[in-house]
């Protein structure tokens, strides 16, 4: 079991949906380009995207192909259910996805994307480069494609969303999403402002002891509702030790599994190296779902509150 949880980890991280996170400004960074003297109604229109290709869009698009999940989630938010006619294999929401055509995984199916005759297909930074011969492939097809920005912040996603609902038309539709997490981050904020003493969380990716550091959303997360990721001196996405794993010593623990392991609970409640530890003394060990809490998209705030109510029940539970 941990080894092939372990290999799925791998592949999570690969494929983008753990994003590997750069320097701060990088990821914050946003085009304004994009949005200079652009309407939703206005096409053609022009794109800057992730990579500084400028995408110029004649019409607006009837035909949509996605090639990362966290880009499909958006789209669907968007409101491009018939647009859509394509999708990456690994794409499990909304429902509707799964009814999708699979163009591929970590390797896509030019032949395939191309005989849906998309007008635009939005693949992912953080797997550009290595499928960088196939994107040119279908640039040369004449099918736009536009490179949204490996995200791994808030601000980041928002970019992320607006870029696509600007080469969707569907701008006014991207500013209510992002206005609707903004309302509930802030809600959540308001929550969170009179704890005194900060819990201290350590957030387990895997049994093998990866965890999230510095410049995560996980770790975004928890500075907005007042906890202390007991990594947050790390960058990214690390491994520890278990013996240095132990000595952080945390209040609670918080694994993002999914349903990669049965008892997440059990297991680490059975850890003999652990006893001592406050999280597994009190039995405060909880499993979150990890497309929530790690996918950049509309869902990132859903992934704020189900850490709160964990993590403070008497703060923000039900």
């Amino acid at each position: 079991m941990r080894k092939s949880l372990h290999l799925f980890f791998t592949l999570f991280i690969a494929i983008g949906l753990l994003v590997a996170c750069g320097p701060v400004e990088q990821q914050q960074t946003v085009n304004n380009d994009n949005e200079t003297n652009q309407k939703e109604s206005e096409f053609p229109i022009t794109i800057t995207d992730a990579l500084d290709y400028e995408v110029t869009l004649e019409t607006k698009p009837e035909r949509v192909v996605s090639l990362i999940p966290s880009n499909t989630e958006i789209l669907f938010a968007l409101g491009l259910n018939d647009e859509i006619v394509g999708v990456s294999e690994f794409d499990n929401y909304p429902e509707e996805a799964m009814e999708k055509e699979k163009v591929g995984g970590m390797e896509f199916n030019i032949e395939q994307i191309i005989s849906l005759e998309p007008d635009v297909v939005f693949a992912h930074e953080s797997n550009a480069h290595n499928s960088a011969e196939g994107l040119e492939q279908l640039r040369e097809a004449n099918i736009d494609v536009i490179v949204v920005n490996d995200a791994s912040s808030f601000e980041a996603t928002y970019h992320s969303i607006d870029m696509m609902a600007l080469a969707t038309g569907t701008k006014e539709k991207g500013n209510e999403i992002i206005n609707t997490i903004k309302t509930k981050i802030a809600e959540l904020e308001e929550k969170a402002k009179d704890i005194q003493d900060e819990v201290k969380v350590w957030v387990e990716v895997d049994p093998e002891l990866y965890t999230t550091g510095k410049n995560t959303f996980i770790d975004e997360m928890l500075s907005i509702i007042r906890a202390e990721n007991v990594a947050g001196d790390q960058e990214g996405w690390v491994q520890f030790t278990e013996e240095d794993a132990v000595k952080l010593n945390p209040d609670v623990i918080v694994t993002t599994y999914g349903d990669y392991v049965e008892n997440p609970k059990d297991e680490i409640l059975a850890r003999k190296a652990w006893q001592d530890v406050p999280a597994v003394k009190n039995e405060r060990v909880y499993d979150v779902h990890p497309d929530l809490v790690s996918r950049p998209g509309p869902r990132l705030a859903e992934g704020i509150e189900e850490l709160a109510k964990v993590i403070y029940p008497d703060v923000f539970g039900e």
